[in-house]
């Protein structure tokens, strides 16, 4: 399809104002952990290390940082078992309510924050009787970390077929032995990809995590909105906000490279 220059140059101007909007307020954020000013000041009035360095020996932003990473570590993990199995079933095999399941698996991805967190705030404390405390917060960002996985995973099995897991079958290869020389290396890229979003999106996860967490957990979202507005943490908050934004990015980043190099190899 040939688009004209007039189209071409319209939408590289939207494209740019949007990218603009984006990002610019993120370079402000990085400008500000570098300011000697001790409030969201613009411009700011000088440059130091100060801040960051006040953010690395503090405990509570250091304890933040190590709860974020736990959960999503751990939820990352359970994301990778339990999509994987859920991908399999609703792939390679047929019955009632197939695409019912498949709907109910991919739902909390769509569904608002708040509406997850009231959901299963209602479900630990009222329903279940279960104390909130970082368990329950791993086992809600696992809700919706598994359609990162599940997605991954479907897609690439839908590439595959079945032609060699058949093949090995007809070798007499078990179901695992198939699993393990066949079926997972074939699938290896697309789950590291889908284990690696899983772990951005539970890190930097606010809403869902505000609504099941104890009163003992503290998670970085939470630490930067805690600190956001109180005297002199401004500079420390942007410092981890901007660490937020590295640890966030660099997964995706590294998806998509795999998914890119896998596609490219296909």
């Amino acid at each position: 399809m040939r688009i004209s220059l007039g189209t071409r140059i319209t939408l590289g101007v939207i494209a740019a104002v949007v990218l603009v909007i984006m990002y610019v307020p993120l370079l402000v954020v990085l400008l500000n952990s570098f300011s000697t000013s001790a409030s969201l000041s613009w411009p700011p009035p000088g440059f130091t290390l100060e801040w960051w360095g006040r953010a690395f020996i503090s405990e509570g932003a250091m304890a933040a940082v190590g709860t974020s990473a736990l959960v999503a570590v751990i939820s990352a993990m359970l994301s990778l078992v339990l999509g994987t199995l859920l991908s399999f079933a609703l792939q390679r095999f047929s019955f009632f309510g197939r695409s019912t399941v498949n709907l109910l698996v991919i739902l909390p991805i769509a569904l608002p924050g708040i509406i997850t967190g009231i959901a299963l705030n209602n479900l630990f404390r009222t329903i279940m009787g279960v104390p909130l405390s970082i368990w329950t917060v791993i086992i809600a960002h696992t809700t919706f970390c598994i359609v990162t996985v599940f997605n991954n995973a479907i897609a690439r099995m839908r590439q595959m077929g079945t032609n060699l897991e058949e093949a090995s079958a007809d070798l007499g290869a078990g179901i695992w032995t198939t699993f393990r020389l066949v079926t997972f290396p074939q699938l290896r890229s697309a789950l590291l990809a889908g284990g690696l979003l899983a772990f951005a999106l539970s890190f930097d996860e606010i809403v869902v995590t505000t609504f099941t967490a104890g009163s003992g957990v503290k998670t970085l979202p939470m630490f930067i909105i805690d600190n956001v507005s109180r005297p002199n943490q401004a500079p420390i908050v942007s410092v981890i906000a901007v660490v937020l934004v590295l640890v966030s990015v660099l997964p995706i980043a590294m998806a998509q490279k795999l998914s890119g190099s896998e596609q490219q190899r296909r």
